[in-house]
């Protein structure tokens, strides 16, 4: 039989789309390479908005050299929402984040009730992974742990003990408590009288003072507080108040009076503001300070910062920058966007910290693992605000509970 040239194409890209059509059956489809999802709920709005904005910029600049480089043949993207500093609104931010946009992961947020909400009825309920980056709730990796729930945020197991250690060094012995009346106050509370109760039994607690969220004038409660002569005070306020405080401390005469502790008080995000009007005596303790280490990494992360944003990064930028890198580094782990081998290749990961050395990610509590700093203000000719001197180092493991304390508190 006689085939003409066009024929015998004809029959041969047949045979070629025939051979094509039964390979596409055969054989599976590429993996095609997308970008790592991640959903920020935070608080945008308001007093402690100065805290969501700083975490914000932390995570863009550690985005920055992330993306460069690439994850598993694509980039990490964000979404963000505003909480307003509210639990229902924190929930249904988280809601549309993970069922709307499917997020690979979620992070945030200020709000340790709020944290602790999505926690629970978010996080653990739809198997995403949830990573608190400001909330200092030690609930949230402690009692009410579990599988899908990262901190990358100091805690108040964490915060108590530093300040309990600090304070066990002082010579004060009658104490007096004051701060917001919610979560995270009533929390830091607990864990700062606990720890300075068990290192030195013989303080004594001559009374409490709570105030509403952001209460705008505390000067008539530190009046009356000062009125009961306490040896020191342990203040437990967080973002909506600390500005209220520290001026009030001013305002009073009680900074120069009366010693006091507050978690976050040396932190220059709070102090800058302040100006030469910021207190000075007043103790802190803190994960993060822009001046202190003086390492080669610290003053990097720092000019990266500066010239990005304008201003030093704090202990929220510090937070969100490691959030990025476990992050990042977690999904290289895992070589897949899949949610249970991301949390599997977490647990136990070390990154690299912006001030030098690793923060290791423990595996039984899933609570990020790093010093933590106690000092007191003081103005320096260096800066045009107070800052924290006489500064105290305590590692991560003299300050976190031991995971047998994690355990207890879960009841395993």
């Amino acid at each position: 039989m006689k085939v003409n040239k066009s024929g015998f194409w004809g029959i041969a890209v047949l045979g070629i789309c025939a051979v094509a059509a039964v390979s596409t059956v055969l054989m599976p489809p590429a993996a095609q390479a997308r970008n790592i999802k991640v959903g920020i709920i935070d608080c945008y709005s308001g007093p402690p908005a100065v805290y969501g904005k700083d975490a914000l910029n932390g995570f863009k600049l550690a985005l920055e050299s992330i993306n460069k480089e690439g994850i598993l043949g694509g980039k990490i993207e964000f979404t963000t929402r505003d909480t307003k500093f509210k639990v229902d609104i924190a929930l249904n931010m988280a809601k549309e984040l993970v069922l709307r946009e499917n997020v690979d992961v979620l992070v945030g947020t200020i709000n340790s009730a709020a944290s602790l909400a999505v926690s629970k009825t978010i996080a653990k309920e739809q198997k995403v992974p949830f990573i608190v980056w400001i909330a200092k709730d030690e609930k949230i990796t402690g009692a009410q742990g579990h599988r899908y729930v990262f901190s990358t945020s100091e805690n108040t197991a964490m915060a108590g003990k530093a300040g309990g250690v600090g304070l066990a060094k002082k010579p004060y012995r009658k104490y007096w408590i004051a701060g917001d009346d919610y979560a995270y106050g009533h929390a830091i509370a607990d864990a700062a009288w606990r720890n300075l109760k068990a290192l030195k039994p013989e303080v004594e607690k001559i009374g409490e003072s709570w105030w509403k969220v952001g209460e705008p004038d505390l000067v008539p409660y530190f009046t009356s507080i000062m009125g009961a002569k306490p040896d020191a005070v342990i203040f437990c306020t967080g973002g909506a108040s600390m500005t209220n405080a520290l001026k009030a401390l001013k305002a009073t005469g009680m900074a120069g009076k009366i010693p006091s502790w507050i978690h976050t008080a040396i932190d220059h995000a709070v102090l800058k503001p302040l100006g030469a009007e910021g207190p000075e005596g007043v103790m802190g303790t803190i994960q993060y300070l822009f001046y202190y280490p003086e390492t080669p990494e610290n003053n990097a992360f720092v000019e990266r910062f500066q010239k990005a944003y304008g201003n030093p990064p704090g202990f929220p930028a510090f937070n969100a920058y490691l959030t990025a890198q476990f992050i990042a580094d977690g999904f290289r782990k895992a070589g897949a966007i899949d949610r249970e081998k991301f949390i599997d290749a977490l647990e136990g990961l070390k990154v690299k910290s912006p001030v030098g050395g690793t923060a290791e990610m423990r595996a039984c509590d899933h609570q990020a693992v790093y010093p933590m700093y106690f000092g007191v203000t003081k103005k320096v000719p260096q800066y045009d605000f107070v800052i924290a001197t006489d500064i105290l180092t305590l590692t991560g493991n003299e300050v976190l509970p031991t995971c047998d304390e994690i355990q207890k508190a879960r009841g395993q």
